[in-house]
């Protein structure tokens, strides 16, 4: 049955799609796989991914699990540095590519970029290349070989290595506020099976379905909507560009054009969108839309409702969850069938013994706290690639033998819990420690507001002060009249202590490709210090206006 049935459907951002079988993508990953083999690759060996959502990246992650070696995905908006370092810091031997693709209308040449990532990788041996634009773009190395040219004569068909459930299957990095990023190491077995289980019992996908997630590989969330997606038999859904190019309702359009019945996205992509108004959304059919996915930061109620309420029509269910990308697949989730509060992450996920924690390890109700996990689950990373010492200093010196996330939660009075950021983006003015969640939430709920970030700054009477910067819904004017409007409607919001001390009108925040709000290092630029690791930002001009 499912050899025939659609495995992957893929849409460009100039239109073009492509589908591929179950049995044509079986027949491209094990092509790939044995060229893998016949250069060299075995298991152990790590192998690099910066490619978009196309069909040739399910195949590429796939190849590489086939024959044990360990994928390596990276975001397909790094630049060569970032590349580099992460393929340097897992010393692998091969790098796969494309050579261009298209974001907001122009063609990216991520090809010659990874060209020049690997110059300075002498384990590189070789750099396979997508063939994705119909320009001549530059590839700029001559390790580069053409994926379909070295893949067209090798055998459909190849036998799964046989491995230990605790073979290592990706390295997926994450950045930190300072230092190198984080290689996250998971394994077959575990990943499989808690993925597995997520997509079938959060989303609720089926045979049936077809499940779009916005999202890269180098974001848990590609691993996850592979893995759990097809495991399942599912359909999935990619998409290579912008989601609101050429016009602002390209993402609804693939929506109503691919069938999407699982649709996930990020909360700050639905506060981005929301601000075109409500007609982008109903001028396309979503009706075959049955549950709504998000995750990647806290919700602001206005959003919420107005993903609940224009995209999922009041009928589908808003399933949010959190996770990361060491813990491979979720902390605390909602559910389909259970009654779903505006703006909850519902509770602990299917086998997470997550708790809120005090400073003194007391578990707190009502309070906002540490997100904690007390057991271990089968999707948790088994330590960071060659940095041991790193590993137990993040996330086990906190509470001993405890699994601290390094998120601020709670849960309230109907057991229901919610994410109120992260706990290094806390600020404390005058004793009082506040969530950036909450003062952002509270001007989103502006009229004029459609996006908000608050960080931190240094006072000499309160030791920090809230300093916010705001994005205006199109048509709105900035002014002194309003920044103060919005100061005091904080103030009366969450007590005179919480009073920014000022309001900053930009076009733009700062943000990932994944669409998170970079807090960090637009605390870093207000203040002129280190930024940390900023590989993953989408617009870096956003940080200059900060000033």
């Amino acid at each position: 049955f499912r050899r025939s049935k659609p495995a992957v459907v893929w849409e460009g951002e100039d239109g073009r799609t492509r589908t591929w079988t179950f049995q044509e993508l079986a027949g491209e990953t094990n092509r790939l796989a044995n060229e893998l083999s016949r250069l060299g690759i075995g298991v152990g060996d790590r192998v690099g991914i910066a490619l978009p959502m196309l069909p040739e990246t399910v195949a590429a992650f796939f190849a590489c699990a086939k024959i044990g070696a360990i994928s390596v995905p990276i975001f397909s908006g790094y630049g060569a540095e970032a590349i580099a370092s992460r393929l340097n810091d897992c010393s692998a031997k091969i790098l796969i590519t494309v050579d261009g693709f298209l974001r907001k209308g122009k063609w990216i040449s991520l090809g010659r970029v990874a060209g020049l990532a690997i110059q300075s990788c002498p384990t590189i041996a070789y750099m396979i290349v997508v063939n994705r634009s119909p320009r001549d773009l530059f590839v700029d190395s001559d390790r580069a070989r053409w994926w379909h040219e070295i893949t067209e004569t090798e055998s459909s068909d190849r036998a799964c290595e046989e491995l230990d459930a605790e073979a290592p299957l990706f390295i997926g990095y994450t950045s930190g506020t300072t230092g190198k990023p984080k290689g996250a190491v998971h394994v077959h077995g575990g990943l499989l099976v808690k993925l597995a289980q997520e997509v079938a019992h959060q989303v609720d996908l089926g045979e049936a379905d077809r499940l779009f997630w916005l999202t890269d590989l180098g974001w848990i969330m590609g691993p996850w909507e592979f893995i759990g997606g097809l495991a399942l038999g599912g359909t999935i859904v990619l998409y290579e560009g912008a989601p609101d190019y050429p016009a602002p309702d390209r993402l609804w359009a693939l929506i109503d054009r691919q069938k999407v019945t699982i649709l996930g996205v990020s909360p700050t992509l639905v506060r981005a969108l929301m601000r075109h108004g409500n007609e982008p959304v109903h001028s396309h059919d979503l009706s075959r839309l049955r549950v709504l996915g998000s995750t990647g930061e806290p919700w602001n109620e206005g959003p919420w409702r107005w993903y609940f309420e224009e995209v999922g029509g009041k009928r589908c269910p808003v399933i949010n969850f959190s996770g990361g990308t060491e813990i491979g697949a979720c902390l605390l989730s909602s559910a389909p069938i259970e009654p779903i509060k505006a703006c909850s992450v519902g509770g602990a996920s299917l086998g997470m013994a997550v708790n809120v924690f005090g400073s003194n390890a007391e578990p707190l109700r009502g309070e906002v706290g540490e997100l904690v996990c007390e057991k271990p689950w089968p999707s948790m990373t088994r330590g960071l690639w060659n940095d041991s010492a790193r590993y137990l200093e993040t996330y086990w010196s906190r509470f001993p033998g405890v699994w601290t996330h390094g998120d601020w939660a709670s849960i309230d009075e109907d057991g229901c819990w919610f994410l109120h950021g992260r706990s290094d983006d806390t600020i404390k003015v005058a004793g009082k420690r506040i969530g950036p969640a909450e003062i952002e939430s509270t001007l989103v709920n502006h009229s004029d507001v459609v996006e908000a970030a608050a960080i931190g700054v240094p006072n000499a009477l309160k030791g920090e002060a809230v300093r916010c910067f705001v994005v205006l819904r199109p048509g709105r004017i900035a002014s002194e009249t309003l920044a103060e409007e919005l100061r005091m409607k904080v103030a009366e919001a969450l007590g005179r202590s919480f009073l920014p001390e000022s309001v900053g009108f930009v076009a733009e925040l700062p943000k990932t490709r994944s669409a998170k709000i970079l807090r960090r290092a637009i605390r870093a630029r207000i203040l002129g210090q280190d930024p940390g690791d900023l590989s993953s930002l989408e617009n870096p001009h956003a940080l200059d206006e900060l000033l």
